[in-house]
């Protein structure tokens, strides 16, 4: 991902040039912020990547920042880093989606392994953000009774079956089929459950 940026928080100066330094040498595209108000004064929400950020910061710290992102819909993934994380503190930034809890002083090849996890982890998320949505929008392109078509046959049902339940002659089934699968760009009944998969919530 050409345009993935590596944002970095930290309110230690040295810590913060050491970083840039270090990632920018990895070939990371980096963007550095001394607090966490500063970067959210300056963030902009959709930009791809991921967030590397001190865990204790004066004013505002990392799992505040962690919490507020998650509330304003920002899923870039998270890295924390810190020089006296305790234990319950791991455990809650990992329940809350971070990648990983690494602690100073860092160790540079782990620090680098868990941005490229976490960059992975934006692109594969945001592929499947994308896919939802052009999912969602072929769906709606559809009529009432195509809809109803395609509830048959996703849920395994023949033809006659959905004629039967629909109250009218198999061959008109297989017209409404036809242009429910052109309209939603699938060529076996295989892809299209696999769509409708993605449009459904995930269970709980």
């Amino acid at each position: 991902m050409d345009s993935a940026q590596v944002t970095v928080i930290d309110d230690d100066c040295l810590v913060l040039r050491a970083l840039d330094r270090l990632l920018r040498s990895a070939g990371f595209a980096v963007q550095t912020f001394s607090s966490a108000q500063d970067f959210l004064s300056q963030r902009t929400p959709g930009v791809p990547g991921c967030v590397v950020m001190d865990l204790s910061m004066p004013g505002f710290s990392g799992l505040e920042l962690q919490h507020a992102l998650a509330e304003a819909d920002d899923c870039r993934p998270v890295v924390f880093i810190s020089g006296n994380g305790s234990v319950p503190s791991s455990v809650e930034a990992m329940k809350a989606g971070a990648v990983d809890f690494l602690t100073k002083p860092l160790d540079e090849a782990k620090l680098i392994g868990a941005i490229r996890i976490a960059l992975d982890k934006d692109r594969s998320a945001r592929e499947q953000r994308a896919e939802q949505t052009s999912v969602t929008e072929r769906l709606c392109a559809l009529t009432p009774r195509e809809r109803e078509v395609l509830a048959g046959v996703v849920s395994g049902k023949l033809n006659k079956q959905i004629a039967a339940e629909l109250g009218t002659a198999e061959k008109t089934i297989k017209v409404h089929r036809a242009r429910m699968m052109r309209k939603m760009l699938v060529d076996s009944v295989a892809e299209l459950v696999r769509l409708w998969t993605v449009t459904q919530p995930p269970q709980q």
